[in-house]
């Protein structure tokens, strides 16, 4: 898996690299199930990444739409 430090973009771009090889045939056979692999791990790390912020983002638009609707008296 990724390492804490990294962050969305650092894994993506590991991503990109490892798609961008793999099409070109730049991978040898012996290291396709290894790359493979990391690709996977890749690609959860992101996809988790994009889920938490989205929900961070609803928890945050429903704060501000809660905070200007006007309380009923």
């Amino acid at each position: 898996m990724t390492k804490k430090s990294e962050g969305y973009a650092v894994a993506y771009e590991e991503l990109q690299k490892i798609l961008e090889a793999l099409d070109q045939g730049e991978v040898d056979v012996d290291d396709l199930s290894e790359k493979v692999k990391r690709a996977a791990e890749l690609i959860e790390f992101c996809q988790k990444r994009l889920k938490d912020t989205e929900l961070q983002v609803k928890r945050v638009m429903q704060k501000l739409e809660e905070s200007s609707t006007p309380a009923e008296e």
